[in-house]
């Protein structure tokens, strides 16, 4: 992991000499700089919580058929009105069924999820916002921009709104991390470069769905729960955050393991996480600071989006780690754990590394 940096840069400084590089970024540098703004607004809105009549109740379902709280709209509108007048052609958005239309001959594209993890408002736990910019140049409309390989980003951040406001970015030449000074409304960068480290003990799923999982991912979270007893040779600590925002942040730091899997419920078969708005970001700032991320099997950024709202089933991490998964889904040998010679204390289990 990067050091702290000894002189740390704004992000509008960071934003003018990467432009500078590249004469054709410049749209992109102001839209990200339009977003890091409408994030600082919600930084304050999101802090006065119950003091706002933006209370986590809800009612209504979005596109992707989850609960929308009065948050998720404003946030949706703001992040919206701030790219008003930009090189944007269009928005699509978690929270809304269709591309919002903005400036016609844009050659941008923006994703939006406005607020990531927003039932954590009811307990004062982390929550964000995830976006992607794509270009529109080669494609056939604003449909077909957005329904682009995640290899194809130009850039992409999560803003996550916690203890401290932080921004994570990558413009396709590595992953920084931004942090909100309050008193000049400006993001400084705190870390360049940052690198997810190889080896951690930590992962994260959402253990109560277990009984649902395909006998691969089973096997895995099995053989990590039996800790230094089991073929692992080594104990793990689980966590779970309730936020991909958090999620990602905490691995880019620390390095481990994330994973929303498909399972055998019906609206889960193809998993949970939303391939444009949540995966394919945080895929590329995943994968710019050295980690990789797939569906269990094959890498996020080479999926071509089907549909806006598409789901997919998500693991990212620390490289080793994710390989591995990899490896656990698609062994046919994994399929025998269960006998007497395979089982984990069994004759023919070998201790595996990291």
């Amino acid at each position: 992991m990067t050091a702290v940096l000894a002189d740390p840069a704004d992000l509008g400084s960071v934003l003018s000499g990467w432009s500078a590089g590249h004469p054709d970024a410049r749209a992109v540098a102001d839209v990200v700089s339009a977003l890091a703004g409408a994030g600082a607004d919600l930084a304050e809105i999101v802090a006065a919580g119950p003091l706002t009549d933006l209370a986590p109740t809800g009612g209504t379902s979005n596109a992707s058929g989850d609960e929308q709280k009065p948050l998720d709209l404003l946030a949706e509108a703001h992040l919206v009105a701030a790219l008003r007048g930009l090189d944007v052609a269009a928005v699509c958005s978690e929270e809304s069924e269709e591309p919002i239309p903005l400036t016609p001959s844009g050659s941008l594209v923006v994703t939006l999820d406005p607020v990531d993890g927003s039932s954590n408002l009811d307990i004062n736990a982390p929550i964000g916002t995830i976006f992607s910019v794509l270009p529109t140049a080669g494609s056939a409309g604003i449909l077909a921009a957005v329904l682009q390989p995640g290899r194809n980003q130009l850039a992409a951040g999560v803003i996550v709104y916690g203890p401290s406001t932080v921004l994570l970015l990558t413009l396709g030449e590595g992953t920084d991390v931004f942090v909100l000074n309050p008193s000049t409304r400006s993001f400084v960068r705190t870390r360049a470069g940052v690198q997810v480290p190889a080896d951690s003990r930590e992962y994260a799923i959402n253990a109560s769905n277990a009984r649902h999982w395909d006998a691969g991912i089973r096997s895995y979270v099995a053989d990590l729960v039996d800790g230094s007893v089991g073929p692992r040779g080594r104990d793990f600590n689980m966590r779970w955050l309730g936020a991909l925002v958090a999620e990602t942040y905490r691995i880019l730091l620390r390095g481990g393991i994330f994973l929303y899997p498909r399972d055998d419920r019906p609206d889960f078969s193809h998993g949970r996480i939303r391939l444009v708005y949540e995966a394919n970001p945080v895929a590329f700032l995943c994968e710019q600071a050295g980690g990789l991320a797939s569906d269990g099997v094959d890498p996020i950024l080479d999926k071509r989006p089907t549909s806006l709202h598409q789901r997919t089933p998500f693991v990212f991490g620390s490289r080793t780690k994710v390989e591995r998964v990899r490896r656990y889904v698609t062994d046919p040998s994994r399929t025998h754990e269960d006998s007497p010679l395979f089982s984990r204390r069994g004759l023919f289990r070998t201790r595996e590394g990291a």
